[in-house]
């Protein structure tokens, strides 16, 4: 087995600095400076990064077997990691646009996210323990895990598909737009237009709030939910709903049925909207 490289205490600014790589540990190394040099280590294998500073762009592409512990990835390190596989984060801030794309087998587990578009088409990855702003947040993504995020931000979960999501605390509109065989548990999700033309969505024991949630929607279901400042819900939504608060208003469901304890008004004026609205 070969010895591994140890790059230490060393700053690069010039242009592909540490390409190629296979078997380094960077520990304690700034990637900034006037030379402005990007992608510093594209297309390297077997890297762990450790307590490093990252203000320049590109500096993860084409990367396996990636360990990144206790860096800082500034706003000016746009795009830090695209087309990399096997990755595990920790610790760490990503506050460079466009952070991660067209990854897979990734965690992420204690790290602070400020990044728009953060997240597109990335397949297998666990968030944990974890802070995010952000817009169109982790769009076309799948096989995705979350336990304890906190996310701000605005079209988030787009078009998803296969995703687990627990202890979670969502603000954020037009979320989970066309989402595909998602379960939410023991969240809160606050924001408008909640999962519209979503499939297979499921939602059990959370906390829902916002303006006209829930519409279009197939195969959805919520389990012993409560919904907050909910009005014009589920209007032409195949629902089975288990509902623990007043709803302000419910339009036109088009199946299944809807037990509430209150509802202040039924609107039907659609006459293919015949889902069962029960009081309990």
């Amino acid at each position: 087995m070969s010895e591994r490289i140890v790059v230490q205490d060393q700053t690069f600014d010039q242009e592909r600095a540490l390409y190629g790589s296979n078997g380094i540990d960077v520990i304690s190394c700034r990637f900034d400076g006037p030379a402005d040099g990007e992608s510093a280590l594209k297309e390297s294998r077997d890297i762990d990064v450790r307590n490093s500073f990252f203000n320049l762009r590109y500096p993860f592409w084409h990367d396996t077997d990636l360990r990144i512990t206790s860096c800082e990835m500034t706003d000016k390190c746009r795009a830090a990691l695209w087309y990399t596989k096997d990755a595990v984060i920790t610790s760490s801030k990503l506050h460079g646009i466009k952070a991660l794309r067209e990854c897979s087998d990734i965690v992420i587990d204690d790290c602070s996210i400020i990044s728009p578009e953060f997240g597109w088409s990335v397949n297998d990855m666990v968030m944990r323990n974890s802070s995010a702003e952000s817009e169109y947040f982790m769009m076309r993504s799948s096989d995705l895990r979350f336990e304890n995020v906190s996310l701000k931000g605005k079209y988030s979960f787009q078009y998803v598909t296969d995703a687990v999501i627990e202890n979670c605390n969502f603000d954020t509109k037009d979320s989970f737009w066309h989402a595909k065989n998602v379960t939410i548990m023991n969240s809160v999700i606050r924001g408008e237009y909640l999962a519209w033309y979503c499939e297979n969505v499921t939602f059990e024991n959370c906390t829902i709030s916002g303006t006209q949630p829930l519409c279009y929607c197939k195969g959805l279901k919520l389990i012993n939910c409560r919904m907050e400042n909910a009005d014009l819900a589920f209007e032409k939504s195949e629902v089975e709903a288990d509902l623990l608060s007043p709803v302000i208003s419910i339009k036109n469901p088009y199946s299944g049925y809807i037990r509430v304890p209150e509802v202040s008004e039924v609107i039907r004026d659609d006459e293919n909207a015949k889902a069962e609205i029960i009081i309990k």
